[in-house]
């Protein structure tokens, strides 16, 4: 039990993948505009995390070494069409704005790696466990830059309005608002964790 509290919290705090690992940099800094922007690909993230794991928990044993990493990434893959093809139908509007960068999770370090180093070498439970764990973090990192981005460059949260927008601070909405959000967050979160 002690290790499978550890395992689903490891990723949310010791060994956040954006704020502890510094993985997977191309989506939060590019899908962070909005708090629903960032939570939507984080949760598709954790969904094909939580998948990919548990497949590859499954197989670990069948899947000659000689052919691992491009196994592990035509499971990924897999998961990543089921995800995109979802959005199409079911979040048109998200899948909008996202659509370009769902299919770069198949490439995400974030996935590949917790394949390699951790659904590869563990049992099925705690591979699962991993990929919420994970999953959970990359979500909330990603909601809270967005959510952070919006609120300054746009004046509302999750599409509600706190101020009027032309107060907004324009930069924040840019790609270079995402550098500095991510910079002042991630020194925020290494401080307090120290």
């Amino acid at each position: 039990m002690n290790n499978a509290v550890k395992t689903l919290t490891n990723g949310i705090l010791k060994e956040n993948p954006t704020f502890g690992l510094v993985l997977g940099m191309c989506p939060t800094l590019a899908t962070t505009t909005s708090a629903v922007n960032g939570m939507s690909m984080g949760l598709a993230t954790m969904f094909v995390l939580v998948c990919s794991n548990v497949v590859i928990s499954l197989l670990k044993n069948v899947i000659p070494d000689k052919v691992r990493i491009p196994a592990f990434i035509v499971v990924i893959a897999t998961f990543v069409t089921m995800v995109q093809l979802l959005m199409q139908a079911y979040l048109p509007g998200i899948y909008a704005v996202l659509g370009l960068f769902i299919p770069l999770i198949v490439v995400n370090c974030i996935v590949l790696g917790r394949a390699e180093a951790f659904a590869a070498k563990n049992n099925v439970g705690l591979s699962a466990l991993d990929g919420v764990g994970m999953g959970i973090g990359f979500t909330l990192s990603l909601t809270v830059i967005g959510a952070i981005r919006e609120f300054l460059g746009t004046g509302c949260v999750f599409g509600a309005h706190i101020y009027s927008d032309q107060y907004g601070m324009l930069i924040f909405v840019l790609a270079p608002g995402a550098f500095i959000c991510l910079a002042y967050v991630m020194a925020l979160v290494q401080k307090l964790m120290k």
